[in-house]
């Protein structure tokens, strides 16, 4: 490859803010669910970049870019037929097997959507104005690049928070690309509440006899199934917790050995009676689990645990 930049090349980041930022010259994009990754393409070839600099061209042999020379900053996604994005599917690619990773491009192909160009034949862009560079980037797209939507309309990018995506992400229209840094884009994510089953605990690792998380759980079709945890717990929580799942303790319990609960990362459980049931705030949701743990609210007395069902994921 003959181009100005070259791979490793860290993206650009956003720091978290709780809203969208007011006031002119701000540029406001859906947040995606799916492979930070920085595409350079030079003619035929092409080598896709991750956000942590590791090479990801092999685990999607599908996607297909515009002849040229440019680099050009976007996500990877695979998508669902109800608008949104697939990332378990995602992650079934970073596998060893070329045959697997065929056989899957095949059956839900992967999608490039591009939010930033960063350099266009012997040009870096970098220094030139978010602005700037998406004017040269609508180029790309005239010749079969997608490209995500965006607008300059706080209230409309308020909409896609109410809506099904993942957040907002909000960029300065005067800033340069500053790779690595946290600077001229903020994000935003969607915040939601759900009302979980309690179906077991983990313990901490802080002290003896307190809870490190929550296995939260909701119905589906009238069958309990585990949809994520809550943790971030205070040291004197996980005391508190503890006394508050005693009484629904069932005596079921797994240690480092296969369980109902294996899809976690952590094998250790106490199983708790279907009878408790919190409210908890989450950031993103992805094929039906909450993806990240989830924050614990309250409990939730007046709340069947029957009614807590899977539906809340996608309301």
């Amino acid at each position: 490859m003959a181009l100005p930049l070259e791979p490793p090349l860290p993206p650009q980041l956003a720091r978290p803010s709780p809203e969208l930022p007011e006031g002119d010259g701000w540029w406001y994009e859906p947040k995606w669910d799916g492979f930070r990754a920085i595409a350079f393409v030079d003619g035929a070839l092409v080598a896709l970049q991750s956000r942590n600099g590791r090479p990801l061209e092999r685990y999607f042999p599908e996607l297909g870019f515009p002849e040229g020379r440019y680099v050009v900053d976007g996500e990877i996604v695979i998508p669902n037929a109800d608008g949104g994005q697939e990332f378990g599917a995602l992650q079934q690619r970073i596998h060893p097997a070329a045959s697997r990773i065929e056989r899957l491009s095949r059956e839900m192909p992967a999608e490039f959507v591009a939010f930033d160009l960063l350099a266009s034949g012997d040009e870096v862009l970098m220094e030139r104005s978010h602005a700037e560079r998406l004017a040269l980037l609508a180029g790309l797209a005239e010749r079969g690049m997608r490209l995500t939507p965006g607008t300059a309309d706080r209230a409309e990018a308020a909409g896609w928070l109410a809506g099904a995506g993942e957040g907002v992400v909000a960029k300065r229209t005067d800033a340069p690309y500053r790779p690595g840094e946290r600077t001229g884009m903020v994000k935003v994510k969607r915040v939601r509440t759900f009302d979980c089953v309690v179906v077991g605990w983990r313990p901490g690792k802080a002290g003896e006899d307190t809870v490190g998380s929550l296995i939260l759980g909701m119905y589906d079709g009238g069958t309990l199934r585990v949809v994520g945890h809550a943790a971030g717990f205070r040291a004197a929580q996980k005391r508190e917790l503890r006394e508050l799942v005693r009484p629904y303790e069932t005596g079921e319990r797994g240690s480092a050995d296969p369980s109902r609960w294996s899809a976690d990362r952590e094998l250790e459980w106490v199983g708790l009676r279907p009878e408790l049931v919190v409210e908890v705030r989450a950031d993103q949701v992805s094929d039906g689990r909450i993806r990240h743990g989830a924050k614990l609210l309250r409990t939730r007395d007046d709340r069947d645990p029957a009614s807590c069902t899977v539906d809340q994921l996608t309301a």
